[in-house]
């Protein structure tokens, strides 16, 4: 009865003197309630109102601290992520459409990583078949952070740098939140990341002892991956002046090539 709510209506019989003499059992009638009516103007917070507004408040916040925030950035599926390492192989269409506004860091964490980890086990064999056999080999584990400081580090500042620089000279779009028509934060990484896809089988070919095909493999890498940067990266970078667009892509491609260098001298001297 709480739950449906009724209207209370108590008839006084005014007889015999007596004021306050009531017959529960034939004068309390029970009447049902319209507080619940929307029509009726006592009904002032419909049920269903005031609670799908705070719970659709509560969704709408992701805090920094909370695992739903770098939840969103996580969102894709293993189809979707071998998708765009092809694409970033065999480029066919842009990259940022085929992002389709849902750029990832799933893929670009685990590329890198893939990287970090082929790189320093090629770079091992690479320096063990350079080294003299009548002693024992010592493995480097240098070789393991310097790999990850390159990879990780480049992966990470570089696209915050060209995504700065793409803010600062006003480029339509450089925003942290959905792509306009130029490039956010999160595409920068996906970019940058999946660029990335190429190093690794350039490191699983490059622990060869002939130090002309080592250089070979690794100007392919540099090649295949600076071609799928400069070719996604124009459309954005070109819509600056013509002496920063220019400025800019000399960058993108100086920074890459001294990636390729450092990856050739630091792991397949």
């Amino acid at each position: 009865m709480a739950n449906r709510g009724y209207d209370v209506v108590v008839d006084v019989d005014d007889h015999e003197g007596d004021l306050g003499h009531t017959d529960l059992q034939e004068d309390l009638e029970f009447h049902s309630s319209n507080f619940n009516d929307p029509s009726h103007p006592s009904s002032k917070f419909p049920p269903s109102s005031q609670p799908a507004s705070s719970s659709s408040t509560l969704q709408s916040k992701r805090y920094l601290w909370t695992l739903s925030f770098y939840a969103q950035f996580f969102d894709v599926d293993t189809s979707a992520v071998l998708q765009r390492c092809l694409s970033a192989l065999i480029p066919r269409r842009p990259f940022l459409d085929i992002l389709d506004g849902n750029p990832d860091l799933y893929g670009p964490f685990w590329i890198a990583t893939t990287v970090v980890f082929i790189l320093f086990l090629t770079g091992t064999i690479s320096q063990y078949l350079a080294s003299h056999h009548d002693k024992a080999f010592v493995y480097n584990f240098k070789l393991l952070s310097g790999a990850a400081g390159l990879v990780y580090g480049y992966t990470a500042c570089v696209p915050v740098a060209l995504w700065a620089a793409l803010k600062w000279f006003r480029s339509p779009g450089a925003t942290l939140g959905e792509r306009e028509s130029g490039i956010s934060l999160l595409e920068c990484w996906a970019l940058y990341g999946y660029a990335n896809v190429i190093w690794i089988p350039v490191a699983l070919i490059s622990w060869s002892p002939i130090a002309v095909l080592n250089y070979v493999f690794v100007a392919v890498g540099f090649a295949v991956s600076a071609g799928f940067l400069t070719r996604n990266l124009w459309p954005v970078v070109s819509v600056t002046e013509a002496k920063v667009s220019r400025v800019l892509v000399i960058g993108v491609v100086g920074l890459h090539a001294g990636l390729a260098i450092a990856i050739k001298f630091l792991f397949f001297a």
